[in-house]
């Protein structure tokens, strides 16, 4: 049975909506940075998504396109995540979505080398006639953590987002917000197939403690 991320790492995918702290380990991840408004038909942030999902496949089924990669096992691709700010702003403003700066990122699994990503990346170009140039290979350490599970639309996000800076004040933490530790979402839903009240989604927050 392929390995799923979700279910082997549920610390990570599977928070409860209680708020709660953790340590993020380095992960790898494929990598497309832009800006601008997530939901512009056809911008941007959707061909971004394009690009990550093609060079992710790719190296999912490298074993049937002749590819070997050294401690390869077969897994399914895991969700989609997002890092997101605006400059000169402090956390996330929702009501200026065209000021938005991401970097969307699907997880690597860690076999996956810098070879084998050039070799995705090269090879998803070829075959799906799509410029995947724009993906590169990152490696993220986020450490110390707040994160809580979001259930409903993407808007109604700030109500989450207080629910876990409350927490924070009560148990001795503040956001740590920089230009390496991002506002961080990762997505457990398709909206075209979700319900909006119904979406998941984990928030995730950079944060020190406070004394």
């Amino acid at each position: 049975m392929p390995f799923d991320f979700k279910k082997g790492y549920k610390e990570l995918y599977a928070p409860k909506a209680k708020p709660e702290i953790i340590t993020v380990p380095p992960m790898n991840y494929i990598a497309v940075e832009g800006e601008g408004d997530p939901n512009q038909e056809g911008g941007a942030y959707q061909q971004a998504i394009g690009v990550l999902y093609a060079v992710a496949y790719t190296l999912k089924m490298s074993y049937k396109g002749g590819r070997e990669i050294s401690g390869f096992f077969q897994y399914v691709v895991p969700p989609l995540e997002g890092f997101w700010w605006q400059p000169g702003a402090v956390g996330i403003d929702y009501g200026n979505k065209a000021s938005f700066h991401w970097v969307s990122v699907i997880r690597l699994p860690d076999f996956v080398g810098p070879e084998d990503f050039a070799w995705a990346a090269a090879e998803a170009s070829r075959k799906k006639k799509l410029d995947c140039s724009p993906a590169r290979m990152i490696t993220v350490d986020e450490g110390l953590c707040v994160q809580a599970l979001h259930v409903g639309p993407y808007d109604s996000e700030p109500e989450t987002v207080a629910r876990m800076d409350r927490y924070l004040l009560e148990n001795g933490y503040e956001n740590d917000w920089s230009d390496t530790r991002r506002h961080h979402e990762i997505y457990l839903s398709d909206p075209r197939k979700t319900p909006p009240e119904k979406m998941k989604t984990v928030i995730r927050h950079p944060i020190r403690s406070s004394g």
